[in-house]
């Protein structure tokens, strides 16, 4: 019976899956800053093992590249 109920399982996933045009894909609605972001974040603890987070942008400042002869 346990065989037969493993068997019923497999068939049905598979006509799910086969009926599924598109793999369905969890994607984050904000996306992730680039590297040329910067933040500040600032945390503080709260009871129960929590933070509360509070994260701001900052402007960045501009890279410098050094060359040297030699």
């Amino acid at each position: 019976m346990r065989c037969l109920n493993l068997i019923a399982a497999l068939l049905l996933a598979a006509a799910a899956s086969a009926c599924a045009p598109n793999p369905i894909i969890a994607r984050d609605p904000v996306p992730a800053p680039g590297p040329a972001d910067v933040y500040a974040c600032d945390s503080k603890p709260l009871p129960l093992n929590t933070f509360m987070t509070d994260c701001r942008p900052v402007p960045a400042s501009p890279q410098v590249v050094l060359r040297a002869r030699g």
